[in-house]
């Protein structure tokens, strides 16, 4: 994205827009093609070999397309890939059968909130529904029939959603708009040393962090650890680092290019390994932070949705700090970060898994949550009454072979508007690549700013 769209994203300032109450759910969604996906677990209903399972989200890969339709009082919902097979029952087990089958045949009613649904067994008591999780482990694979609960809460989401042009300049809020972001944007082998040598020899961008920001880049993915030199950008470690850069001195730039930019608005995503009175400490030496520094904490956003683009640079509230750090760790400690302005992200955002696979060969394009696992559980499509998280969409690999992010990078809108896009329900606010200046992911950025997806 060019400086001047980013800048037509914001404007004069209006009046504040408050949330619109969500709409009740339509009783059955109208026929057509629809993932059916967990409202636990934010993962797919997919064809395996006859057994229905959940699996993450893969576009149109990986039999997770059924096609909803009525059948007499009742619904089946077929496989696009296999005409005649639909997702149905034997006995608590979820498979695919005949569609012509009784067990094929299901009734869907609206769930607790306004857009899940339940899929029951007619005459029955008995839901589609993803199985109980044991301690220690996910969620298993293989689908269930029992008792309607949490776990029988789905959403029917479109392949092919309805979505709205973006509003007027002066209209758009912060969660209607994507933003160009550089993975690890301070390994760029200009502004200064970020690893040992042999790892230098593999940045993931290759312009520095002033650079970054003239080009367009609004996200900045920084990797922060501790040392007796305080808050430090390396990457996994900071031993051998020859020339290792502060996180106060990439701040900096950032806050004195705000200064120079008026129009303009930036978002730090912190990889942090550091005490919070370290990060403190780093962040008071920042010149003007304060000035700049954007409160949603403090703004009632979880009350009221996120604000207006216009009304956040009106207010001069035009840097948005994230920690990837426990809150619960902080609290132990006895000082939270948000008591000095940097958000705990897995607060105010959800975001997928942070790689496609090795920097050669084949890439998974699959989309899910980063925070799924034994001991935490944040989907994709979390949301709050009046509340909806920022998406943050990672599509890099493992190592930033500049080649492979060129052709990675060319795929950018791809992945977003067929892959995680319907597997967030939302489309993606920040747009996280490794050699932004390859492969043109900005022409991704600009696509994804044309429409929003209610």
């Amino acid at each position: 994205m060019t400086t001047a769209a980013l800048a037509a994203a914001v404007v004069a300032p209006s009046p504040a827009v408050p949330a619109s109450p969500q709409a009740p759910a339509a009783a059955v969604p109208a026929p057509g093609a629809y993932y059916v996906q967990s409202a636990v677990t934010g993962l797919n209903a997919a064809d395996s070999d006859g057994t229905v399972e959940q699996h993450r989200p893969r576009g149109d890969e990986d039999h997770q397309r059924w096609t909803l339709r009525a059948s007499g009082a009742s619904y089946v919902l077929e496989s696009t890939d296999a005409a005649g097979s639909c997702l149905g029952r034997d006995g608590d087990r979820a498979v695919t059968v005949a569609c012509a089958s009784t067990d094929a045949a299901w009734e869907i009613t609206g769930a607790a909130a306004a857009d899940r649904y339940r899929l029951k067994a007619p005459g029955t008591d008995r839901h589609l529904a993803v199985a109980a999780k044991p301690a220690g482990a996910n969620h298993p694979a293989p689908l269930t029939v029992g008792p309607a609960g949490d776990l029988a809460a789905w959403y029917l989401t479109p392949v092919d959603p309805a979505t709205r042009p973006m509003p007027p300049a002066d209209q758009r809020t912060l969660d209607q708009v994507t933003f160009l972001t550089s993975h690890n944007a301070y390994a760029n082998g200009v502004d200064g040393g970020f690893a040992p040598p042999f790892v230098n020899l593999v940045p993931n961008q290759t312009r520095g962090i002033d650079r970054q920001l003239a080009d367009g880049v609004r996200g900045f993915m920084l990797d922060i650890h501790q040392t007796s030199d305080g808050a430090i950008l390396c990457h996994n470690s900071c031993t051998l680092v020859g020339g290792p850069v502060a996180l106060w001195v990439d701040v900096q730039r950032i806050v004195d290019f705000l200064e120079r930019n008026p129009g303009q608005f930036v978002t730090v995503f912190l990889e942090d390994y550091v005490d919070p009175s370290v990060l403190r400490a780093e962040l008071a030496r920042v010149d003007g932070l304060s000035d700049v520094l954007y409160r949603p904490d403090r703004a009632g956003v979880r009350e009221n949705g996120w604000p207006r683009m216009a009304d956040l640079i009106a207010a001069n509230d035009r840097l948005l700090l994230f920690t990837d750090h426990s809150r619960s760790a902080d609290e132990a400690a006895g000082l939270t970060r948000d008591g000095f302005g940097v958000m705990y992200q897995r607060e105010w955002t959800v975001e997928n898994h942070w790689s496609m696979g090795p920097g050669v060969g084949a890439s998974d394009w699959s989309c899910y949550s980063r925070w799924y696992d034994a001991n935490t559980n944040i989907p994709l499509t979390r949301t709050e009454a009046g509340f909806r998280p920022l998406f943050v969409m990672n599509h890099f690999r493992d190592a930033g072979i500049t080649s492979t992010a060129a052709t990675d990078n060319a795929k950018l809108a791809d992945r977003a508007q067929r892959f995680c896009r319907p597997a967030a329900r939302k489309k993606p606010n920040f747009l996280a690549v490794d050699h932004y200046d390859r492969g043109n992911p900005a022409a991704a950025v600009a696509t994804l700013n044309t429409y929003t997806y209610p």
